[in-house]
C-alpha cells in the first residue's frame, strides 16, 4: 500500500518493516487522539477558507465513526499501512474520495504525533491521578484506623525508637501528596498544544492556533514552533520523572509489606487468598502481589533515563529516533496503574499486629523516651543519655511503654487533616474538567 510521502521508488520491504517497527502498535493506543486532533485541525481550515463548510460537515461526520471504532478497541490498522496518520487519512479517503487528502494541509505527520501523544498523556495523567487518589484514601483510612498501634521504628534496620502504624500508613499517603506536585507539574507542560508546528518550522498557511488550543482544550500553545517540535521527547521524559517518582513511593511501600507480612517480623498478615504458594514448601504464603510490585515499580523508575538516552544527542528539529520512545512510554502508565490498584486493594484488607511491642526484642525501642522523660525531670540531656547507657550496658533497663508525643506530625498528633488539604489543593488544580468539556464538544 502507498505511503503518504511516497513517490515513484517502493522502498525495500526490510527497511519498511525496521523503519516502522513496533509504531502500528503503539499507534493504535493513539488513534482516538489523532481523530480528535484532526477534528480541531479541519474546522480550523474551514475558519480561514482551506475548507468548504460541506466538507468540514462530511469530514467530521466520518472522523467520528472512526473515533467511536477507536473508543470501542475496533481500530485496526492495516498491514502496509506504516502509521496511526496515515490509515485515518486512507479511511477517510476511502469513503470521501479527494475530500479525505485535504485535511493534511497546513500539518506534518511531526505535530500530529505531537498532539496525539499530549492527548494521550494527558487523559493517562488524569487516569493515574485518580489511582494515586484511591490510594491515598486507603492509607490515610488505614492511619486513622490504627492511630493508636506501636511498631517499632528502624534505622540502619537496627530497632531504633517508637512507630505507629498511624505514621507508616500516613508517611505513604503524605508522600503520594508530594507525588502529585510531580504529577501537576507534569500535566502543566503536557497540556500546551502543539498543532500547526508542523515540521517544526510552522506553515504559510494562515493557520488559527489559539483555535486549535480551545478546541482540544489545552490551557495554552508552545508558542515557538521550532520548541513545539523540541518538545518531543521532553514532555515524555517530564511525565516519565512524575510516573518514576510515584513509582519510587509504591515500591518502598511494596518492600516494606514484604518485610513486615514475613515471620521475623509478624507486623501485617495478608489473607489467603493475596498471596500465593510454593510447589514444595506447603506452608509458604508468599507475597507475590507485593514482590512484583516493586519489581514493575523499579523497572518505571528507570523510564526517564530510557528516554534521555534516546534524546540526550539530538539537536533541535525532528529525527527517527523519537519513535522508540513510544515503545517504552505508551505502555508506562497502564503497568503503573495496575501496580496502583493492586496495592490499593492489598492495603485496605491487610491484618494488623496489635501486639507487636511486648515482645522483649523491642524493649529498647524505649530508651530515647526514657532519655527524654529524665530530661524532662530536669536532668542534662547528655547525661541522661549516659544514664540510660550505663542501664542498658549492665542489663538494668526496664522500658516504659506508654509513649506521649504531641508535636505536629508525630505518633500522637498525625495531621492526617492537613495532609488531606495539601493532596485536595493539589487535585483540584489539574484541569481535567476543561479538557474533557472540549473533546465532548468536539465530538457532538
Amino acid at each position: 500500500m502507498a505511503k503518504l510521502w511516497e513517490k515513484s521508488t517502493n522502498v525495500d520491504a526490510k527497511i519498511e518493516a525496521f523503519t516502522v517497527g513496533r509504531d502500528r502498535e503503539m499507534d493504535v493506543f493513539l488513534a482516538k487522539y489523532d481523530v480528535l486532533g484532526s477534528m480541531a485541525h479541519i474546522t480550523m481550515l474551514e475558519s480561514v477558507g482551506l475548507l468548504k463548510i460541506d466538507e468540514l460537515k462530511s469530514l467530521l461526520s466520518e472522523l467520528k465513526n472512526i473515533y467511536q471504532l477507536a473508543d470501542n478497541n475496533q481500530f485496526i490498522i492495516e498491514v502496509g499501512v506504516e502509521d496511526v496518520h496515515s490509515q485515518v487519512e486512507i479511511m477517510l479517503t476511502r469513503k470521501l474520495g479527494d475530500v479525505g487528502k485535504k485535511i493534511h494541509s497546513g500539518r506534518s505527520r511531526n505535530d500530529q504525533v505531537l498532539v496525539d501523544l499530549k492527548l494521550f498523556a494527558r487523559a493517562e495523567i488524569q487516569k493515574t491521578v485518580t489511582a494515586v487518589s484511591d490510594l491515598f484514601d486507603v492509607l490515610i483510612s488505614q492511619s486513622n484506623r490504627y492511630k493508636d498501634i506501636l511498631l517499632p521504628g528502624y534505622t540502619h534496620l537496627q530497632v531504633a525508637m517508637p512507630s505507629s502504624f498511624g505514621l507508616w500508613f500516613g508517611a505513604y499517603a503524605e508522600s503520594l501528596a508530594d507525588d502529585l506536585q510531580l504529577l501537576l507539574s507534569a500535566w502543566k507542560i503536557t497540556n500546551r498544544n502543539p498543532l500547526g508546528s508542523a515540521a517544526g518550522y510552522g506553515s504559510s498557511f494562515p493557520l488559527n492556533r489559539q483555535m486549535t488550543t480551545d478546541l482540544l482544550g489545552f490551557d495554552s500553545m508552545n508558542y515557538n514552533v521550532v520548541y513545539a517540535q523540541m518538545g518531543r521527547g521532553k514532555m515524555e521524559r517530564v511525565v516519565a520523572n512524575a510516573l518514576a517518582s510515584v513509582a519510587s513511593t509504591v515500591a518502598k511501600l511494596a518492600y516494606d509489606a514484604c518485610m513486615f507480612t514475613s515471620q521475623n517480623f509478624g507486623f501485617i498478615g495478608l489473607s489467603d487468598e493475596f498471596t500465593t504458594g510454593s510447589s514444595i514448601m506447603p506452608h509458604k504464603k508468599n507475597p507475590d502481589v507485593f514482590e512484583l510490585t516493586r519489581a514493575k515499580c523499579n523497572k518505571i523508575q528507570s523510564l526517564p533515563q530510557q528516554i534521555m538516552m534516546i534524546t540526550n544527542n539530538l539537536p533541535s528539529g525532528y529525527f527517527r529516533d523519537l519513535q522508540i520512545i513510544k515503545e517504552v512510554f505508551v505502555p508506562a502508565f497502564a503497568e503503573l496503574n495496575n501496580c496502583l490498584e493492586m496495592t490499593a486493594m492489598m492495603m485496605s484488607q491487610v491484618s494488623v499486629n496489635q501486639n507487636i511491642l511486648n515482645d522483649s526484642r523491642y524493649d529498647y525501642l524505649f530508651s530515647v523516651e526514657e532519655v527524654n522523660r529524665l530530661t524532662l525531670s530536669g536532668v542534662p540531656f547528655r547525661d541522661a543519655y549516659k544514664q540510660v547507657g550505663m542501664e542498658i550496658e549492665a542489663g538494668n533497663f526496664k522500658p516504659n511503654k506508654i509513649v506521649n508525643h504531641t508535636h505536629q506530625g508525630s505518633i500522637g498528633n498525625l495531621f492526617n487533616d492537613e495532609i488531606c488539604i495539601y493532596k485536595n489543593d493539589v487535585v483540584s488544580q489539574f484541569t481535567f474538567e476543561k479538557a474533557k468539556n472540549a473533546e465532548l464538544s468536539l465530538l457532538k
